[in-house]
């Protein structure tokens, strides 16, 4: 088994109670790490939280917190450094998909898709990398989309903010690198999440999954723990000359490398 040098760390991930970033918690919280996990529900944050708990035996901290308030950044911040003492690791996860025509979006849908999908990653950013930097280094990862490299129609706001947040990354990793904060970016394809369960609506995901599946040319949706595994490698002492990338992570459907 690879040695990722996980325990002990202290990871942040927004959006953290279903889907990808449970699946992220969940698996970090394996590998050692002491988690803290925000999201705006409440009581089914905590409900995670606990499971995750039982599931792992880790630590897990449960941070009720809108990430497109910068109040509820700087305290989802401020509990976990209080828990833990400091931040080693930021998983900016939270986000929804947004794919319109640009004639269908009016300026508060556009607003709405900054604050959560940039802003909130800004502001996490801006309030981490001290830390980090008081702790000799850490790492970052952005999750965008595969498509915000080559965006097709109809996909906007979705598009022009993660590609957005393609770039953040790239000028953070450069910024930061001397102080070995690495950051880096996950460029999601189709992958199985709370979004597509309720996008079935009232057929059975499996049969929504095996649909959607033909787009990709490993011909399969992928798995939460497929991103789970991919975070944990970036975050790790085995990924210590990586900074800077934007990692597609969709089966080859991506049209940019």
């Amino acid at each position: 088994m690879m040695e990722l040098g996980l325990e002990g760390k202290v990871a942040l991930i927004s959006g953290g109670s279903d889907g990808l970033g449970r699946a992220a918690a969940h698996r970090l919280a394996m590998e050692g790490a002491r988690v803290a996990i925000c999201a705006r529900r409440g009581p089914h944050l905590e409900a995670v939280a606990d499971d995750l708990r039982v599931a792992t035996g880790g630590e897990v901290l449960a941070v009720s917190a809108d990430v497109t308030s910068a109040a509820d950044c700087q305290r989802f911040v401020d509990a976990a450094v209080g828990a833990y003492g400091g931040v080693d690791i930021l998983l900016n996860n939270a986000g929804t998909s947004a794919a319109h025509g640009l004639e269908e979006l009016d300026d508060e849908a556009w607003r709405a898709d900054i604050e959560l999908k940039l802003l909130a990653a800004v502001r996490l950013c801006r309030l981490t990398i001290p830390l980090m930097r008081e702790r000799g280094g850490g790492a970052i990862i952005n999750t965008t989309i595969s498509g915000a490299k080559a965006p097709k129609a109809r996909s906007l706001p979705t598009t022009v903010t993660r590609a957005a947040g393609i770039n953040l990354t790239k000028s953070l990793a450069n910024e930061y690198a001397a102080a070995n904060i690495r950051v880096n970016t996950i460029c999601l394809g189709l992958l199985k999440s709370a979004q597509w369960e309720r996008r079935a609506s009232n057929r059975p995901v499996d049969e929504l999954y095996a649909e959607i599946a033909s787009r990709v040319p490993l011909g399969r949706v992928g798995e939460a723990e497929d991103y789970a595994d991919l975070v944990a490698f970036l975050v790790s002492e085995r990924a210590s000359f990586i900074t800077g990338t934007a990692i597609n992570l969709d089966g080859g459907m991506g049209a940019a490398v």
